[in-house]
């Protein structure tokens, strides 16, 4: 593969990624809580999730393996400067935050909207929000890194 494809995949990835819970979180999220009540708003949050994780997945792919490739193109972990390492080091600290959130705290939530009970659908979305956050902010932290790295070395 070409150093550029594999650029070129590692950025659309994180375009989607991030891009996305930027989404969530800035404009789909208040607007959502503004407008619509527990019955309607948590059955929108777990379709948008059902239609929104199978690309985080996708990415997620994307990401370590165009990252992994570009390492060894580069010339090893040895030869990457410390914000490459770093870079990594945090994508699977967010990887891990979103393995949590999808197998645990989005089949809580599609589990209480299949059986309307709104209590703990709402709680499973409640920390799906913190977490989404938490990763939100990772993930910009992740752009800077790769953008200003170099600066750094």
């Amino acid at each position: 593969m070409d150093q550029r494809i594999a650029v070129l995949l590692h950025v659309l990835s994180v375009v989607v990624w991030v891009g996305g819970m930027f989404f969530a979180y800035v404009a789909l999220r208040p607007a959502a809580a503004q407008t619509l009540e527990p019955p309607q708003r948590l059955p929108l949050w777990a379709a948008t999730f059902e239609r929104f994780f199978p690309w985080v997945w996708l990415s997620l792919a994307a990401l370590l393996g165009s990252g992994l490739y570009l390492i060894a193109a580069y010339g090893g972990f040895g030869a990457v400067g410390l914000y490459i390492h770093a870079m990594l080091a945090l994508g699977l600290v967010m990887t891990l935050i979103f393995s949590h959130v999808y197998f645990a705290l989005f089949q809580r939530l599609k589990k209480g909207v299949a059986a309307q009970e709104w209590k703990p659908a709402a709680a499973a979305l409640a920390q799906i929000r913190v977490l989404i956050g938490i990763n939100l902010s990772i993930g910009i932290a992740v752009i800077f890194i790769a953008i200003l790295g170099k600066l750094w070395v």
